[in-house]
């Protein structure tokens, strides 16, 4: 970038910035939605549920059935 156009794009440096942040969180969302460990986890969590009697088995399988599909990718 030269001189002169590095200049005149300055006051769109803080959008850029932006851009790039709202990029990063994006990825890194992305990447615990899909996080092997996390979603076991979430797994867990929801069949305790179930035992402890807060969910029920159809609010359950809707549940599992999420999250094996995004452990599936």
């Amino acid at each position: 970038m030269g001189l002169v156009s590095g200049l005149l794009t300055l006051p769109l440096a803080p959008a850029r910035g932006l851009v790039w942040v709202l990029e990063q969180v994006g990825e890194e969302a992305d990447a615990q939605l899909h996080d092997p460990s996390r979603i076991r986890q979430e797994l867990v969590e929801a069949e305790a549920a179930l035992e402890r009697g807060e969910l029920d088995e159809a609010e359950y399988e809707m549940i599992e059935q999420d999250l094996l599909g995004r452990l599936r990718g």
